[in-house]
């Protein structure tokens, strides 16, 4: 007998419910922010990071990867990093203060490519590079490292490689003909092109 999946089944997927709890929580640590409660903050914060780690490999391992997904993911992205950017102000203005040049280099790595991507596309891009994974990584290490106190480098370092995968995104964006998600780096784009560019002389 065939199953008729309802049409929300097709979204509520674990790997799109683990993206969606970071847009939950974002109001959340915002609450927590405001009303100075920065262990609780930096604690769920820390869960929001996980499921990032582990939306796309769930979405791999489980064969759901969608163009919702990969969409959806990106939004959340998009709002966890500009309610961190707005969070640790209220939580740490003297250290955000301190380091404006970055943040907003970090925060300008995050919009720039979504506006490139709206304009040529008319929507939301969501690669996913490896290169927005390290610099995802690394950022997160650098949060906690420089909020408990620790050296500034390691936040200095992870927001130009922030805008390195912003660079890298936009590149990704500038050379497409039409919308993917999904792609590894710029590398595959034009290998892509070179190899299509190839078969098409031939």
């Amino acid at each position: 007998m065939k199953i008729h999946e309802r049409p929300e089944q097709k979204f509520m997927t674990l790997p799109n419910l683990l993206s969606a709890f970071r847009l939950v929580v974002a109001p959340i640590l915002l609450w927590l922010a405001w009303h100075g409660y920065d262990d609780l903050f930096l604690i769920l914060l820390a869960a929001g990071f996980f499921s990032d780690a582990l939306d796309g490999i769930t979405a791999r391992l489980t064969g759901q990867v969608t163009e919702f997904g990969a969409m959806l993911d990106s939004w959340a992205d998009v709002i966890t990093y500009l309610t961190i950017a707005v969070s640790t102000w209220w939580l740490w203005p003297d250290v955000v203060n301190r380091e404006i040049v970055y943040v907003a280099l970090v925060i300008a790595s995050y919009l720039l490519p979504a506006v490139v991507g709206i304009v040529k596309f008319g929507s939301f891009t969501s690669y996913h590079t490896w290169t927005v994974k390290f610099a995802a990584a690394a950022m997160a290490f650098s949060l906690y490292t420089l909020f408990l106190g620790g050296p500034a480098w390691p936040f200095r370092t992870a927001s130009f490689i922030c805008a390195l995968a912003a660079f890298e995104e936009m590149a990704i964006t500038l050379l497409l003909t039409q919308k993917q998600s999904n792609i590894s780096s710029l590398w595959s784009v034009i290998r892509h092109i070179y190899s299509a560019r190839s078969r098409s002389n031939q």
